[in-house]
């Protein structure tokens, strides 16, 4: 099977045991720390918009895991698995904004990539909203909404 085809076949509808091969492989050599090898595995089932392979390949572009580091990469693979609702992403996709990490800083848009994440039951990103409530960052300050997000994150 040619890349081209193996693209082609590794579509969200086409969950197919190879698919799921690839996908399983990519996610243990990410793992292992063996980043050229997940970048191998992962860049096919990214491109064919697998919001796990795309966070991962986010992950190593911003680090430059296996590869030189790349921000813009790193920011349109964090922003293609955020906006298909992959909390991990959100929660990435806020920290950049927070920091200004690759795209222009936005302590608003932050909120509310962190938000849809807290909304998934992610307790980092509960916490972090908690953060920025209790410093009025991105949000007007609100002490009773940031002990509701502590809360909701264990704290």
């Amino acid at each position: 099977m040619t890349d081209v085809q193996e693209t082609e076949n590794l579509t969200a509808e086409n969950l197919t045991a190879e698919y799921l091969m690839t996908l399983n492989s990519g996610i243990a050599a990410f793992e292992s720390k063996l980043f050229v090898r997940a970048y191998e595995l992962l860049l096919p089932l990214a491109e064919a918009n697998h919001p796990d392979a795309q966070y991962r390949l986010a992950i190593m572009s911003q680090n430059g895991l296996g590869m030189v580091k790349n921000t813009k990469k790193a920011v349109r693979w964090m922003k293609a698995a955020a906006e298909q609702g992959f909390g991990f992403a959100q929660h990435g996709l806020g920290y950049m904004y927070l920091e200004g990490d690759g795209v222009e800083k936005n302590e608003t848009q932050a909120v509310a990539w962190f938000r849809l994440a807290a909304e998934q039951d992610l307790a980092g990103a509960q916490a972090m909203l908690g953060t920025l409530y209790e410093q009025g960052r991105g949000v007007p300050q609100d002490l009773e909404e940031a002990k509701r997000w502590y809360a909701k994150a264990g704290f």
